[in-house]
């Protein structure tokens, strides 16, 4: 469950992502900025480019918002950075001699996600940058969480969806996705997902009786 409790961090799956050709680590350039080549960084602008449309993929279930609007190391907000573990991406630090192991981490995806699915998008939108030529953004320095909304958007970071029903809207307009998983299995996975999101809003949960039996 990507989020059991309210008060404690919820469940990542973190992922980690190379790219290779042969037995090259295409990610990997030395002497350049943190050692990512021109590909890696492609590759990133690629995830971030297509983040809001492939979140309903790695945080499928309404649960999975707890955790990602929850804090506590759970990304809400699109950019990336280096070592920086409030971004969506990030990259590790490089150690040197290790070029093998250059990599960028996708930190949005949950414990429950379905890896098939999951996998298929981050690549399909790691490759998009590369294919298209999608220039990554500037790099977030500072804990994303602390900064305003004003600061966010001058920085030009935009926010994940914040329920499933906004992470479905965005979805069901995406051709990267429904390429990705085809047509069977978009449709399917958006009516599924309809489903229930339509069932969780019927829900009078307990804190809507704690909250407000008492005083209405």
């Amino acid at each position: 469950m990507p989020k059991p409790l309210a008060d404690q961090p919820g469940s990542g799956m973190h992922t980690h992502l190379s790219l290779f050709e042969g037995d090259r680590n295409a990610f990997h350039e030395p002497g350049a900025h943190l050692e990512q080549s021109k590909v890696a960084r492609h590759f990133i602008a690629g995830l971030l480019k297509h983040a809001a449309e492939i979140t309903a993929v790695t945080n499928q279930f309404v649960n999975s918002y707890k955790r990602l609007w929850g804090g506590a190391e759970a990304p809400s907000y699109i950019c990336w950075g280096h070592n920086n573990r409030s971004a969506l991406v990030r990259i590790p630090m490089y150690k040197p001699g290790k070029g093998n192991s250059s990599r960028v981490e996708y930190r949005a995806v949950d414990s429950a996600t379905n890896p098939y699915l999951a996998f298929a998008v981050l690549l399909a939108a790691g490759l998009k940058g590369i294919e298209e030529g999608y220039e990554m953004p500037e790099g977030a320095d500072d804990d994303v969480w602390e900064l305003t909304d004003a600061e966010r958007r001058a920085l030009g970071i935009e926010p994940l969806p914040q329920s499933l029903d906004q992470a479905i809207a965005v979805m069901e307009k995406s051709e990267l996705v429904a390429e990705t998983l085809g047509e069977h299995v978009f449709d399917f996975f958006l009516r599924n997902k309809r489903r229930e999101w339509d069932e969780y809003r019927a829900q009078v949960t307990p804190y809507e009786l704690k909250r407000f039996l008492p005083v209405l």
